[in-house]
């Protein structure tokens, strides 16, 4: 009778903690693995619907298991550049929303260059802080997504560049901005130099204060890559987390590939034996150096038996740089408002729920990635900042639901700086693009499907069309407040599409 009573006791205090949502499942690890500056064609895995010769220069063998581990997007999108789409990744807004333009890097000081004719405007060129800053005007005010996953339970992990904010300003350290670990992370968006043996640019006398990656003393004077460095560290990061049985969130923000641009000593002489030009072989072996990056960290998570609950999305943050080998079949390279410099690979490894070895044609953006990271960490209510969430949720197209409204989707990208590139303004819808360049007030329109060169500017052909996105990529600048270039003459703002 006495047994007969404990099982019963038993059995309601489970039910009942059952019931109060007290036994889940164990919340996934995620990993969001960042390359810098990598083209939509720079791997082995092709992105298209056939191999180019690209996707034979390189050799990119995780890249390849990832993705017949996972889904592969073969439109995925970020901003054309690297500062905008990191804070779009923390915030989930658009980089209109959000005002961080273009690179950020020291206080106050925009990058952009002095316009014969037009005025750059204001924009938030201090970056991203995670309260309001006094010390720092033109700054975007968010709650960030680390934020949001530590009042989940997550630990979450900074590894490699930063390039969140301006230096001096509290969105310059990652450990501001929600994460708890940062190793590495700073203002600059590139390294003084890739290897330890150079101390990783600190000790140069001009750059070294700003561009020198820093709290990697214990690998200087070392034959060590930077690329490697990072891994290392990642690893050891993981691990702990995983003993300590934290779910953990490592944003693993590689500086590679972006310049200076520096032979990856493990693998540059197989690209200079088969022939590639110095550049080309230099680039060719720092995507390799990513790629066993990626692999290590794959290998790490099975070491540690946690392989089946880590979800891992790969991604680029913008286009090729101009020095690169053109992107084909896509136009233009990083900067651009083309294909080549706004496209880019992604791939997403999800066990369990992602079937292996598929892929999706479905457009994503940037900032889609902060609502996936939240509905893949189970998070139903978190605590806003009022900012608005432009980015949609992807989790449904990974368990393979489309409908068509995600094929109609609009993207808008704004850049209204001047730099290497005049100020442009972009749309697209469903299949259609429209670029708009703000000083000549002219729009070219491409059908991205039947066009994916952009090879043939429909405009003249297709005024209706042109029109249309016209309406409906200045009626979007215009709610969201978006920042105009300005004609020096006369002082006002250019004109929008639907102004001309």
């Amino acid at each position: 009778m006495k047994q007969i009573v404990i099982t019963i006791i038993s059995a309601i205090l489970i039910l009942h903690f059952y019931s109060n949502g007290l036994a889940q499942q164990p919340k996934p690890n995620i990993i969001y693995f960042l390359v810098d500056d990598m083209g939509w064609q720079d791997t082995s895995v092709p992105f298209w619907d056939h191999k180019t010769k690209l996707n034979d220069r390189y050799h990119t063998p995780n890249m390849e298991r990832l993705a017949s581990q996972g889904m592969k997007f073969t439109q995925a999108y970020a901003n054309p550049l690297c500062s905008p789409t990191r804070v779009s990744l923390l915030t989930g807004m658009n980089a209109t929303r959000h005002k961080v333009t273009n690179w950020t890097l020291l206080k106050d000081k925009s990058p952009d260059k002095e316009h014969p004719v037009l005025e750059i405007p204001e924009w938030n060129v201090n970056g991203l802080s995670p309260v309001p800053d006094s010390q720092a005007g033109n700054t975007y005010y968010a709650k960030t997504l680390p934020m949001i996953l530590k009042e989940a339970g997550y630990f979450s992990i900074h590894i490699g560049k930063g390039h969140f904010a301006a230096k001096g300003t509290l969105g310059e350290d990652p450990i501001n901005l929600g994460f708890d670990v940062n190793v590495a992370g700073h203002a600059a968006g590139a390294p003084q130099s890739y290897y330890a043996k150079d101390n990783f640019g600190n000790d140069d006398p001009e750059h070294g204060k700003v561009w020198g990656v820093p709290g990697l003393e214990q690998y200087h004077g070392t034959d060590l890559n930077l690329t490697d460095v990072l891994t290392k560290e990642a690893v050891s990061a993981m691990e702990n987390a995983t003993i300590a049985q934290k779910p953990f969130f490592l944003y693993m923000s590689h500086y590679a590939i972006h310049g200076p641009w520096m032979k990856d000593e493990r693998y540059y002489h197989n690209y200079e034996h088969a022939g590639l030009k110095k550049f080309d072989a230099v680039y060719a072996s720092m995507i390799e150096g990513m790629d066993k990056s990626l692999g290590d960290i794959m290998d790490k998570l099975k070491e540690l038996n946690i392989e089946d609950n880590t979800i891992i999305v790969f991604m680029s943050d913008n286009g090729a740089p101009q020095e690169a080998t053109l992107n084909y079949p896509l136009r233009g390279h990083k900067l651009d408002p083309y294909e080549g410099g706004i496209r880019v690979p992604m791939i997403v490894k999800w066990p369990g729920v992602v079937k292996p070895n598929t892929s999706s044609s479905i457009p994503v953006i940037i900032e889609d990635v902060f609502p996936s990271f939240i509905e893949m960490a189970g998070i139903v209510n978190f605590n806003k900042t009022g900012s608005k969430i432009d980015g949609k949720t992807f989790v449904p197209l990974l368990k393979g639901k489309e409908d068509d409204a995600a094929n109609k989707r609009q993207f808008v990208w704004h850049f209204p700086h001047y730099f290497s590139n005049e100020p442009y303004s972009v749309i697209r819808e469903g299949d259609w693009k429209l670029i708009y360049h703000y000083k000549e007030s002219v729009m070219e329109l491409y059908n991205i499907k039947e066009d994916i060169h952009e090879e043939n500017d429909l405009s003249l052909t297709y005024t209706a069309k042109k029109s249309e996105l016209g309406v409906k990529l200045s009626n979007y600048l215009r709610k969201v407040g978006a920042s105009l270039p300005l004609v020096k003459k006369t002082g006002q703002p250019c004109k929008l599409p639907d102004e001309i």
